[in-house]
């Protein structure tokens, strides 16, 4: 069964899940390979944020495969192994420490020992200090490292967050409707932002806004009804009949 499968970051196939009869994945199947960076549209319901919880193991499939670095069965392991596996998310509000720095923020989400005693006697080293000040200048608060994440705009606490993610090493990125309130420059520069961080890793981006997803310029999936309408390039799938009338046309 393994050798047939197409190597790859990130496999669902013909995955299936229902909540009191609804199916909200019928049949989907997804390739994500490594160092892409891909783009899921889809109306209220397609089962976008059902596919995320179950490649992060919220959520367990009733069948299917998921597949993760070809040969880990995500459906066979908890959301904190997951996590470990090098997989992260980021919801659509962002969740940061409000009361402390930008600095502290991704200090607390460095990528190492978290038991009693490491956390005890950790002193941030000079690779922890050039990480954190790396992922600052990718997230554009270098600026800002020293104030409150409290004082940041909404735009910027969504940027912290996603370094956040990044200070945890992902190899692959789930990020919500990013761009979701924010100004239109922040906009712009969410979208070069997330095409400079799948350049070192896979990153997933599910999002409505379809001037943001041409900005981008990547591979689109389009979900419906739990399985996948249509793929392609972002003028193909707008242009596909089917996306039209389910979620464009609407």
């Amino acid at each position: 069964m393994t050798e047939t499968r197409p190597r790859s970051l990130l496999y669902l196939d013909n995955v299936c899940v229902s909540f009191d009869g609804f199916k909200a994945l019928n049949s989907l199947s997804l390739v994500i390979e490594p160092g892409e960076l891909r783009a899921i549209i889809g109306p209220n319901g397609a089962g976008k944020t059902t596919m995320m919880d179950i490649i992060t193991g919220k959520t367990r499939p009733d069948s299917g495969e998921v597949f993760f670095e070809d040969s880990v069965d995500l459906t066979k392991k908890d959301e904190a192994d997951i996590a470990r596996l090098g997989i992260g998310r980021k919801f659509q509000k962002p969740t940061v420490f409000e009361s402390h720095t930008v600095w502290d923020n991704l200090e607390l989400a460095l990528n190492r020992k978290r038991g009693v005693f490491s956390t005890l006697f950790y002193t941030l080293t000079e690779a922890d200090k050039a990480r954190i000040e790396e992922i600052l200048a990718t997230v554009r608060l270098g600026h800002r490292s020293h104030e409150l994440a409290g004082s940041l705009s909404h735009g910027q606490k969504q940027w912290l967050e996603i370094g956040m993610l990044l200070a945890q090493e992902p190899k692959l990125l789930l990020v919500d409707e990013p761009v979701a309130g924010m100004t239109d420059a922040e906009t712009v520069e969410t979208a070069i932002l997330l095409k400079e961080i799948a350049k070192t890793r896979s990153v997933v981006v599910v999002e409505h806004d379809m001037g943001f997803i041409r900005d981008l310029g990547v591979k689109v999936t389009c979900l419906a009804e739990g399985s996948v309408l249509a793929e392609g390039s972002i003028d193909y799938v707008s242009n596909d009949p089917k996306v039209i009338e389910n979620y464009l046309g609407r």
